[in-house]
């Protein structure tokens, strides 16, 4: 990755709308080659997805959750069991197998706590792999995205 990469990969990452076109005179390259460049890095993987980040309160969604999950067994069949559960629940934002006091933190997005309540009986008190569950409430966001600094290979 040299510095035109990286310098589109920072500005599409604030705005991934933006166009060959658009993004010439702010890397310094010609469209056709940004377009180029594009392709390259959608192909690579290394640009994974391009999403609308929503207001969550606009589309009824106002209640943002961040819960540690902890698990009573961690072979892989049971990791992995958990790992498609909420892969496949669209109230999970983000889940992340992690270090530390938890196994997983989840980023949850529901309607009240009423809505919680019903997600944590269904995927939480009815599996006997979940030992246990710590639950933080946000009370607001300060800064959303999925944006990383990019820096050029050396």
């Amino acid at each position: 990755m040299d510095r035109f990469d990286a310098q589109i990969l920072d500005a599409i990452q604030r705005n991934a709308r933006l166009t060959a076109e658009a993004l010439s005179p702010l890397v310094g390259l010609s469209p056709d080659a940004c377009r180029k460049r594009l392709a390259r890095l959608r192909a690579s993987g290394v640009i994974e997805a391009e999403i609308a980040v929503l207001d969550p309160t606009r589309i009824g969604r106002g209640l943002m959750l961040i819960v540690e999950v902890s698990l009573q067994n961690e072979r892989k069949t049971d990791l992995d069991a958990f790992k498609a559960r909420m892969t496949d629940t669209p109230e999970v934002m983000q889940c992340y197998y992690v270090t530390g006091n938890a196994d997983f933190i989840l980023l949850i997005s529901a309607r009240d706590m009423a809505d919680y309540e019903s997600f944590t009986r269904r995927h939480f008190f009815s599996q006997d792999n979940v030992v246990r569950f710590r639950t933080s409430a946000v009370m607001e966001r300060v800064k959303t995205g999925f944006a990383m600094p990019v820096q050029p290979d050396d």
